[in-house]
């Protein structure tokens, strides 16, 4: 019932349409420049000038959206250059902005057609690259997404918050006879969101602490995975109608790349960020809040590695986050 209001044209327009309400960035759409595949769209990002000029170039952005042969799969952020200011003498001005791709894998229709969950994550990936394209610091290795672990997930997850908003949500339009999402869909949807999130966030949580307690083993020499697994789950006391998301010998995000051994968390740590991060929009009595929206650029989007992540949410947030707003969010609070 949902999908025919999710094409993926109305759901790219209005993750522009935050970003303009947000961040005051406009998408112009270069169907000159040649990619390396036709379903890949080019955008040169851009935003008023401050002495009142003509536009700024801020980014250029690459979605390539469609699943096809060979393509990785998942979903993911690039960045074919980063921002940086320390440009060497006679440099062209360009090399300083960032070139910055989203990649997803959606099945190709007539039109291509979402599940909430894709529209979710093509404001994910939106949401990374607008920590790539807003960057605004001196050196290019400190730029965008070249932060800590901790916090990486952090621009990405907020941008999520948007779609799940009447304001936005109510902008969608049915694919055929262009009606508006009816307030019972959208009712439907608000009381989904808490469907199964104990459950989820255990399965999780589990697979999050065996990932830290295994990286903090001193011998491996003896080591029998299966039965060490039974004992933590053990000592987890993990609920027996529960399984682990990951198991250890196919949990990827440990063994694909050292980005994510013992950080499996940081979803989990993103999420109480995020929800915090959020409320304080939520607060203002606005979603678009400029000036808290202005506070999100400087300390969440535009900073990088220019600061520690605990120091550039202090700025953003006047604390430090707290959980509560994560566990009212997942429906746990009590």
């Amino acid at each position: 019932e949902l999908k025919p209001y999710l094409s993926l044209e109305a759901v790219t327009a209005a993750a522009f349409e935050v970003s303009s309400k947000l961040f005051g960035l406009k998408y112009v759409e270069r169907p000159d420049i040649q990619t390396y595949h036709p379903d890949v769209k080019t955008y040169e990002v851009r935003e008023a000038s401050a002495d009142g000029g003509d536009d700024k170039l801020v980014a250029i952005f690459i979605h390539d959206n469609m699943a096809r042969p060979f393509k990785a799969s998942g979903a993911w952020m690039s960045e074919y250059r980063g921002q940086k200011k320390n440009l060497g003498a006679g440099e062209d001005p360009v090399n300083s902005l960032p070139i910055i791709s989203n990649n997803n894998n959606f099945a190709k229709g007539q039109p291509t057609l979402l599940s909430f969950d894709d529209a979710t994550t093509l404001f994910h990936e939106f949401g990374h690259a607008h920590h790539g394209m807003l960057s605004d610091v001196t050196f290019r290795r400190l730029a965008g997404t070249n932060v800590l672990t901790d916090f990486v997930e952090l621009p990405s997850q907020l941008m999520e918050h948007w779609l799940k908003q009447p304001e936005v949500l109510s902008r969608l339009k049915h694919h055929e006879t262009g009606e508006a999402l009816p307030q019972k869909l959208l009712d439907q949807l608000n009381a989904a969101q808490l469907f199964n999130e104990g459950f989820n966030t255990i399965e999780y949580t589990a697979c999050a602490l065996l990932d830290q307690t295994m990286h903090m083993q001193q011998d491996y020499s003896a080591f029998d995975l299966s039965e060490w697994e039974t004992s933590e789950l053990a000592r987890l006391d993990m609920p027996r109608g529960i399984i682990m998301r990951h198991r250890p010998t196919h949990f990827q995000h440990l063994f694909t790349s050292s980005q994510y051994a013992a950080g499996y968390y940081v979803y989990l740590w993103a999420e109480v960020l995020d929800a915090d991060a959020f409320d304080a929009f939520k607060e203002a009595g606005d979603v678009f809040d400029p000036e808290v929206a202005r506070r999100a650029r400087a300390h969440i989007y535009a900073a990088g590695s220019s600061q520690a992540p605990d120091q550039l949410f202090r700025l953003f947030r006047g604390r430090d986050p707290v959980i509560e707003p994560m566990l009212k969010k997942k429906g746990l609070a009590v």
